[in-house]
């Protein structure tokens, strides 16, 4: 998501400046590295969501509830809370569509889950809107880097092609995880994002 469709996706670098400013990720064979073990995480830990929540909207609420419980960083449950509250916004500001029948019921409105309830609600087809799930995580990580000058913006349009078969593969592996199989796959990563509120100085807000 950028400008064109706002939901505050470019105020996110996903862990990404932390570990930057901790030496981690130096220069494109660690980004490549980051960006790899960030993918498998995202369809571990968030694809089962937006999975969920495509399949049985009516649920959204208690899939919502569900991923708060699950998102216990506090730095990633705040910035999944934020994009999905803009997600929402947008969709139902620009294609006068209501993902949830009652606001009101939705008490964190997390990114994954709204992503998929919205997509259902659109009427764009399963596998289009998990694939458009990484390929937004991708480019957020990836612009991410270029603002943070490890990579410039060629480099990260060559990774970004690189990297899309991974996030196809994993996107198949795990399109069918149900919400009793989520797990945290990368406990640094976690780690690095749960930091950033201690980054002396900052761009991105995880």
């Amino acid at each position: 998501m950028d400008s064109a469709f706002p939901t505050g996706s470019f105020a996110h670098s996903a862990g990404l400046e932390a570990a930057w400013q901790y030496g981690e990720v130096r220069g494109r064979a660690e980004l490549l590295t980051f960006m790899k073990t960030s993918l498998d995480q995202l369809g571990q830990a968030a694809l089962p969501f937006v999975s969920a929540a495509f399949d049985g909207p009516e649920k959204l609420a208690e899939i919502d509830a569900l991923c708060d419980a699950f998102t216990t960083n506090h730095v990633a449950n705040r910035a999944s809370r934020a994009q999905g509250r803009a997600f929402l916004t947008a969709v139902e500001r620009i294609f006068k569509s209501q993902i949830h029948k009652s606001q009101s019921e939705l008490q964190f409105a997390h990114f994954a889950p709204i992503f998929g309830a919205g997509l259902r609600k659109l009427n764009v087809p399963r596998e289009i809107a998990t694939r458009m799930f990484f390929f937004n995580q991708l480019r957020a990580a990836l612009a991410a880097a270029v603002r943070l000058n490890i990579v410039g913006p060629m480099e990260a349009q060559i990774l970004q092609t690189q990297l899309t078969p991974k996030a196809e593969l994993v996107r198949q592996r795990c399109d069918n995880l149900t919400l009793a199989q989520i797990a945290q796959t990368a406990p640094l990563l976690d780690l690095w994002q749960g930091a950033q509120d201690r980054l002396y100085s900052r761009l991105f807000q995880s």
